[in-house]
């Protein structure tokens, strides 16, 4: 595959987004059931994310938001959803959006960027890990899932 090219979404990705969203929901991520609406809507704006593209196609997906709407918190950004498509993982699809997402955030001035992620979620754990974040907190059996309790790990890093 081809070196992704990574820009921020427009409405027009809307189906393709979506499709993907669907095709990529796992347990191994997700604490909400499965997507059946719009993936755009008013608190998921088609700017608040970053497409790689591949071979004119959507390989991927991150959606960066500010956690609160407090004033007080407004220099961290958070990482609220990344998706890649199976056909493209193990290919730096995943972590080219990490990138990109560290300089959306340096971009709008965050000093900080934050995620959690499920315990159980071992590559994506090091995939972040790998990237600069670290374990800043973890809420022990936070989700019950597939009749098991999941941390969620609380993750960031400084910008």
């Amino acid at each position: 595959m081809p070196e992704p090219y990574i820009r921020v979404a427009v409405a027009d990705d809307e189906e393709e987004l979506a499709t993907l969203d669907r095709a990529t929901w796992s347990t191994l991520h997700a604490v909400a059931p499965l997507p059946q609406g719009p993936f755009f809507d008013e608190r998921h704006l088609p700017e608040d994310y970053l497409v790689a593209e591949a071979a004119g196609r959507v390989v991927g997906y991150i959606r960066i938001a500010r956690p609160t709407r407090l004033a007080s918190n407004a220099h961290v950004l958070q990482i609220q959803g990344i998706a890649v498509a199976d056909e493209a993982r193990g290919q730096g699809v995943g972590r080219a959006l990490i990138r990109a997402a560290v300089e959306e955030a340096r971009g709008r001035g965050a000093r900080r960027l934050t995620l959690r992620v499920l315990g159980h979620n071992a590559p994506a754990r090091a995939l972040y890990e790998s990237e600069g974040f670290a374990v800043e907190g973890v809420q022990p059996e936070e989700f019950l899932i597939d009749g098991a309790y999941v941390d969620d790990v609380l993750m960031g890093r400084r910008l």
